[in-house]
């Protein structure tokens, strides 16, 4: 039987060739003698490959527009250009928008991809984030839809774990800063961060907010139809707040000593919550139990977590809202040993709310989006740079698509669903500094260079990380499928 020795460090970081050849088949579990083949040819031809040891999705959930970030038009016409005026940043000739002032000061650390491009105006994170190669309304409102690929951190743990090179004692696939569309109102769960064909042990391991937001604020949709009031943690939270796996927090009646005769959470939990196993914290608490066990008393794992930790200099850094908190607990956990840690900034209280700006576009930019971004964003680059993380630290921002180039006439106007050109940034890990790949025509709504499709940014960050994108994992039935579809490609005007 076959045995991948197991590593420190992936194949690009000095695994040799004799530590593959163990005697047995190396079609099992998803490895092929193909794609280690492959793995190696891309080892040798350098290119960045393997160059990250690990990374941090930031992912903006609801689509940020262009044209008030990274894709700024000022010569266009005021229905196109908006309000909002450009500022200079630390790469000459690309303008940001003047609401990031922190983030104008760090772009020379960064690789902006101007001409992100698909056919699929929805919100599919799904499609932004898995090998899938289509995408429609049904399966984005749908986990559970058989049609779905896994999650870019369930494949990279399932891989990871296949080689022998992933800590089985530590989260490899962590997700804050809660389940994901849990925490709006009147919709379904979104499709997305599951593992899918994997299996539910691979979807991420995700955390729960504990804390208060600070500051109080209205929202509301379709004329008053649906209506938040209260505290909303993106604006602000407590300087108490802090996360902790979720379901694992202590339930009434029941002690670690108790947890530790029984070794089992998943009993304590169904005779707790008998409806768990129907949840989406349920299916996650599948992964592996005796982890999970491990997680509840893991002082390791509870450390990482609690940003409380950290000196007030560095939350600060990061800004004390939800999603600047986040990003600190998910550079907190890559410093404890996660190879892979998402920050989502979700829906909060109602759908269609977070970057999802149809109405209310300019004051929801800046009020309540674009100077928490620029907190967290900045301070995270900048907090793994001093701390010499960053060459070896992927940070990718992304999301679902852009906006429209003509703003709407909603009220405060708005920028509907737009992706046939948008703006993402990449840093560290083998990412090119200072640069820019693409560019998009007068109006930011048609690429005119270097179309990059989100599944050429999905190769390229398997290909940092020591993956070949076209290798192969099993579906249900066995059969093999590419990480990524035949199409996409590493884009490699981003690497170093």
């Amino acid at each position: 039987m076959l045995r991948v020795l197991g590593s420190p460090r992936k194949l690009c970081h000095g695994v040799s060739r004799r530590e593959f050849l163990h005697a047995g088949s190396l079609g099992m579990g998803g490895l092929s003698l193909s794609t280690l083949l492959a793995t190696e040819s891309a080892q040798a031809a350098g290119d960045g490959f393997g160059r990250a040891k690990n990374c941090i999705v930031l992912f903006l959930y609801g689509s940020p527009s262009q044209l008030e970030t990274f894709d700024m038009k000022p010569q266009a016409p005021v229905e196109i250009r908006g309000t909002m005026e450009p500022i200079p940043s630390t790469i000459p000739g690309l303008p940001v928008c003047e609401l990031l002032p922190h983030t104008s000061q760090i772009m020379d650390r960064t690789t902006v991809v101007r001409s992100m491009t698909h056919d699929y105006p929805i919100h599919g994170v799904a499609y932004a984030m898995t090998g899938i190669p289509i995408i429609d309304v049904a399966m984005e409102l749908n986990p559970r839809d058989p049609r779905h690929h896994p999650w870019f951190g369930s494949v990279v743990e399932y891989l990871d774990r296949q080689q022998g090179t992933s800590r089985s004692d530590f989260v490899q696939n962590v997700a804050l800063p809660f389940h994901f569309s849990s925490k709006r109102s009147d919709q379904p769960f979104r499709a997305g961060p599951y593992g899918a064909f994997l299996g539910a042990g691979f979807n991420p391991t995700w955390t729960e907010f504990v804390g208060d937001g600070t500051i109080h604020i209205h929202k509301e949709r379709a004329g008053g139809q649906f209506s938040f009031d209260g505290p909303e943690p993106y604006l602000g939270t407590t300087k108490d707040s802090h996360f902790r796996i979720a379901s694992t927090a202590p339930l009434p009646n029941v002690t670690t000593d108790r947890l530790d005769r029984r070794r089992s959470l998943l009993s304590q939990f169904d005779s707790a919550r008998r409806d768990l196993d129907q949840t989406s914290a349920g299916s996650s608490l599948g992964k592996f139990q005796d982890m999970a066990f491990s997680l509840v008393g893991s002082p390791e794992v509870a450390q990482a977590l609690d940003v409380r930790n950290e000196p007030e200099s560095i939350r600060e850094l990061y800004g004390h809202t939800l999603f600047g908190q986040g990003c600190l607990a998910a550079r907190r956990m890559i410093e404890a040993g996660t190879r892979l840690a998402s920050v989502f900034w979700d829906e909060y209280g109602l759908a269609g709310d977070a970057w999802d700006t149809h109405v209310d576009h300019f004051p929801r930019m800046k009020d309540q989006l674009l100077p928490p971004f620029d907190r967290a964003f900045s301070g995270l680059i900048l907090d793994l740079e001093q701390r010499g993380m960053l060459d070896d630290t992927l940070v990718v921002c992304l999301s679902e698509h852009g906006r429209t180039p003509k703003i709407n006439k909603a009220a405060n106007g708005g920028r509907d669903h737009w992706s046939k050109a948008y703006s993402a940034i990449f840093a560290g890990g083998g990412v090119a500094r200072g640069n820019v790949v693409g560019s998009t025509d007068a109006q930011a709504g048609e690429v005119v260079s270097r179309p990059v499709s989100p599944k050429d940014a999905l190769a390229t960050m398997y290909h940092l990380l020591g993956i070949d994108p076209h290798s192969t994992i099993p579906d249900r039935t066995g059969r093999a499928i590419t990480l990524v579809p035949d199409s996409a490609s590493v884009v490699r005007e981003m690497l170093a």
